[in-house]
């Protein structure tokens, strides 16, 4: 590929979405390869558009870099990063539940006419439920770490 053809890092940025300085990170943290440099200053091939994509969505589920750079090393096989992806996907639907209910409390809490939220027995009452209800989840429910080896 000629330097021609080669992107510089703040077009690459700008294309997607990101700072230069998230570039580099990512290049540090082995997500990204070592882009070839041009006179010391780094040029990407047009390919690296995807990746970036990727990394964004996977940062975006909350993917760890760790998480992140497992799913990647074995590019994009199905087998995989599925499993992975499977356990990602239960530990946001329990995140999106447990905001479901804290909304729900603040929505009652609002509704109610007590002077003090120390004194409101449905907000301290609901929250105690709802946070113990929170950490009797199954041991493992969260994906990191899980099938990372």
């Amino acid at each position: 590929m000629s330097s021609n053809e080669l992107i510089p890092i703040g077009e690459v940025a700008l294309r997607a979405g990101l700072r230069a300085s998230a570039l580099r990170f990512y290049e540090e943290a082995g997500l990204l390869r070592p882009p070839a440099r041009v006179s010391g200053r780094r040029r990407y091939e047009p390919s690296v558009l995807s990746r970036l994509a990727v990394i964004r969505l996977l940062r975006d589920a909350g993917f760890t870099i760790r998480e992140m750079r497992w799913l990647l090393a074995g590019g994009t096989a199905r087998r995989r990063w599925r499993p992975v992806a499977e356990a990602k996907l239960q530990d946001i639907n329990a995140r999106i539940a447990e905001a479901q209910e804290t909304r729900e409390l603040i929505e009652r809490a609002l509704a109610c006419d007590c002077e003090t939220l120390e004194g409101c027995s449905t907000l301290t009452q609901g929250y105690g439920t709802h946070r113990r209800a929170a950490s009797r989840r199954p041991a493992g429910h969260r994906a990191s770490g899980r099938g990372l080896g």
